[in-house]
């Protein structure tokens, strides 16, 4: 079996002018790239905040990024 690419595309019908980053590794998310919000896929103890709250600024650029290049790609 190949890999799962560490992000990932998607949308949805039920919501036409959304365009989602999804984040296949420790810590999963969906980030929606109109407005930045995020949702972890993880369930989260209370000791991992402060992990996460350090991680989750790289992981947000470096989704965005992601996303920028891919765009790039489609021109």
């Amino acid at each position: 079996m190949d890999t799962i690419p560490k992000f990932l595309i998607a949308d949805t019908s039920s919501q036409p002018d959304a365009l989602y980053i999804i984040h296949t590794e420790y810590p999963r998310f969906c980030l929606n790239v109109a407005n930045d919000a995020i949702v972890w896929m993880e369930e989260f103890q209370p000791e991992d905040e402060k992990e996460l709250k350090s991680l989750a600024p790289e992981l947000i650029e470096a989704a965005l990024s992601f996303y920028d290049q891919e765009m790039e790609a489609l021109e």
